[in-house]
C-alpha cells in the first residue's frame, strides 16, 4: 500500500502504468473512494500514456479519517448565514496539500491533474496554490464556490444534507436514489451502482468523513476572482444534466479562468458512467497533450 504524508495525515494512494509517463492525478469528489475512479478506466488513461495515479482524500477511504472532530454541517452553515467564519478541521486548501504530498512522495515534479466535483474545486485550489506542480488542469461537474451558480436542485439538495444511512443496505439503496435525481438519465444502472457502492461500504464507510470533507466545501471561499489569474492550461467539462453541481457552475470555472476550454457532455447527469469514458478520455488526452507542447508556464 502506497502513502504519502502531509503533516499527521496520511494519503492512500494507488498507480497504473509506466512511471516514466507523464503523470495524470485523479481527484475524487465528496465522499468519493479513490475506488471511484474505476481500474478499467484508469487502465484507458495509462494506455494513452499516462502515469496514472488514483487516491483517496482525507477522511474517506484508507487515507487518515480526523474523527477525533465531530460534524456540525449546520452549525457552518448557521456562522456563515450570520457573517462569521466557521471553524472547521480542514479547508480546500488543505486537501489541496495532500494532493501535493501524493506528488511529491512519488516524485513527480509536475502533473496533469483532474478532479471531479469536490476534486474539481480541489484542482482549482491547486491551481491557485501550486501552480509550479501543474501540466495541466481539467475541472469536471464543478464549481467556483460563488452562491449565485452551480447550486443542487431542490430534491438533490434535500438528499444530500438529510439524515446518512447507517448500513450496507442502506448505503446502496440512498445511491441509487440520489443517481435517480441527479445521475445520467439514460444511463442508469442500479445493478452496477449496487456492485459499486457495495464494495466502497466494505473498504470504508464514514458518513461523519463525508460530513467534515462538505464543510470544508462551505468554508472554503468562492474562487472565482483568483482563477482570473490562473496560468495553468485548463479544461472545463460539466454534464447539462448535472441536477447536484448545476452546469452554470462550470461556466463560471471556464469564464474565470484565461483560455480555458469548455466542454458540454449532453446527457451527463453528476456521474460518470461507462457510456460516457471513450469522449472524456479524448478530451482529457488531447487537452494535456496540447498543453506538453505548448510548454509548462514557467510561474
Amino acid at each position: 500500500m502506497a502513502e504519502a504524508r502531509n503533516g499527521d495525515v496520511t494519503i492512500h494512494h494507488e498507480m497504473f502504468g509506466d512511471p516514466a509517463d507523464p503523470a495524470l492525478l485523479l481527484v475524487n469528489g465528496l465522499g468519493s473512494q479513490c475506488i471511484g475512479y474505476r481500474t478499467e478506466w484508469c487502465e484507458r488513461f495509462a494506455a494513452e500514456g499516462f502515469f496514472t495515479i488514483r487516491f483517496d482524500n482525507r477522511d474517506v477511504g484508507l487515507s487518515t479519517h480526523l474523527s477525533e472532530v465531530a460534524p456540525d454541517v449546520m452549525g457552518v452553515a448557521a456562522a456563515l448565514a450570520a457573517g462569521r467564519t466557521p471553524q472547521v478541521p480542514y479547508l480546500l486548501a488543505d486537501m489541496a496539500r495532500d494532493a501535493v504530498a501524493v506528488l511529491d512522495a512519488l516524485g513527480i515534479e509536475r502533473a496533469h491533474v483532474m478532479g471531479l466535483s469536490m476534486g474539481g474545486m480541489i484542482v482549482q485550489q491547486l491551481a491557485l496554490d501550486h501552480p509550479h506542480r501543474l501540466r495541466s488542469i481539467t475541472s469536471v461537474m464543478s464549481t467556483t464556490g460563488d452562491p449565485d451558480v452551480g447550486q443542487a436542485s431542490a430534491e438533490a439538495r434535500a438528499l444530500l444534507f438529510g439524515a446518512p444511512a447507517t448500513d450496507r443496505d442502506g448505503a446502496i439503496a440512498r445511491s441509487i436514489e440520489g443517481l435517480r435525481i441527479w445521475g445520467s438519465p439514460d444511463h442508469q444502472d442500479d445493478e452496477r451502482t449496487a456492485a459499486m457502492v457495495g464494495e466502497a461500504f466494505d473498504r470504508s464507510f464514514d458518513p461523519a468523513g463525508q460530513a467534515r470533507q462538505l464543510m470544508a466545501i462551505m468554508a472554503s471561499p468562492s474562487r472565482t476572482e483568483a482563477l482570473r489569474q490562473v496560468t495553468v492550461p485548463a479544461l472545463v467539462l460539466h454534464g447539462d444534466q448535472d441536477r447536484l453541481v448545476d452546469i452554470s457552475g462550470g461556466r463560471r470555472t471556464a469564464d474565470a479562468i484565461p483560455d480555458a476550454r469548455f466542454e458540454v457532455l449532453e446527457g451527463m447527469g453528476h456521474d460518470y458512467p461507462p457510456a460516457y469514458w471513450d469522449r472524456w478520455v479524448r478530451l482529457v488526452t488531447d487537452h494535456a497533450r496540447a498543453a506538453d507542447r505548448a510548454g509548462v508556464p514557467s510561474s
